[in-house]
Order: C-alpha cells, then structure tokens, then sequence
C-alpha cells in the first residue's frame, strides 16, 4: 500500500472538511492509519467518494441575513462509547448564525464514560473550558 498516495487522499478529504461537515467523522476515522494504511484501508476511502457522488447537493451554503436574524444557536451531540477499540466516546457540536452554520468539531472525548448522561456532560465540561 501506497502510504503517500494515502496521505495525499486524507489531506484533499481534510480540505472538503471545510463545507461538508457530514464527512467530519468518517474523515477523522480515516486519518487513524496513515502511518501504515493497508489496502481495507483504501478501500474504505474509497466509498468516501461515492458517497459525495450521492449527495452532490448537501453542503454548507450561507444565505443573506438581516439584521434581525442574527441568532447565535449551538448544537452538541455525542455517542456512548462509539470506538469499539478504547470505548472512547465522540463529541459533535455545530454553531449557526441565523440559518448559516459557522463552526463546527467532531473529536474524540479525552475520557471513557460508563453512561450516555455522562458523556454528555463532558461535552458541557468541554465547551465551558
């Protein structure tokens, strides 16, 4: 397997990051192996693309506000215990002024938690630090 060409493929999926954050997570999993990717590893990014191909009008598009419709509105989410390897839990959260989405992050928690409530709560911890 071609580690270069796999790196060169992560850091053009990194860059799309940027107006499809539906990609975030699946991009983020698939940056774990660019040390010594094997050729499963390709193939799952291989099925990155045809993905895009299915969705070609998702994305982030920003529209015109009006004064009024600057509404600051935030969304956090996170699964319990999703990496079956470390059992670590991953947090999404995404920020909209108005209709428009302006910042986002999906990561990994730091620490394992044994409930979902628990989970969320980290993200709160997280977000006040």
């Amino acid at each position: 397997m071609d580690a270069t060409l796999y790196r060169t493929i992560i850091g053009s999926l990194r860059y799309l990051v940027n107006t499809r954050p539906d990609l975030a997570y699946s991009v983020g999993v698939v940056s774990h192996y660019m040390e010594t990717p094997t050729t499963t590893h390709m193939a799952v990014i291989k099925q990155i693309p045809r993905y895009l191909k299915g969705t070609i009008n998702h994305g982030c598009y920003y529209t015109h506000m009006k004064d009024s419709g600057l509404k600051l509105t935030g969304y956090s989410g996170s699964d319990l215990a999703g990496d079956v390897d470390d059992r670590k839990s991953t947090t999404g959260v995404i920020y909209f002024l108005g209709d428009n989405p302006i910042t986002w992050v999906s990561q990994k928690q730091k620490v394992v938690t044994l409930a979902s409530c628990e989970a969320e709560y980290v993200i709160r911890i997280a977000d006040a630090c």
